[in-house]
């Protein structure tokens, strides 16, 4: 069973994750042949405070930005 894994920072409303369920299964479905019903998803929310980017702690690096 195909099985795919998204990782997001906290705070996606329900119609955007439905909306990235349905685009990355017809994804599947368009590119490599898979069918829907065999494509399990599942969306992990990750808190921003546990994402790095730039060699920095998130929050710090926008702090940067600012």
């Amino acid at each position: 069973m195909p099985y795919v894994n998204v990782q997001i920072t906290a705070g996606a409303t329900r119609e955007q994750k439905a909306a990235l369920v349905k685009d990355i299964t017809d994804s599947r479905v368009r590119h490599q042949g898979k069918k829907p019903e065999l494509t399990h998803i599942v969306i992990q929310e990750i808190a921003e405070e546990d994402w790095g980017y730039a060699g920095q702690l998130i929050d710090d690096w926008k702090r940067g930005q600012g």
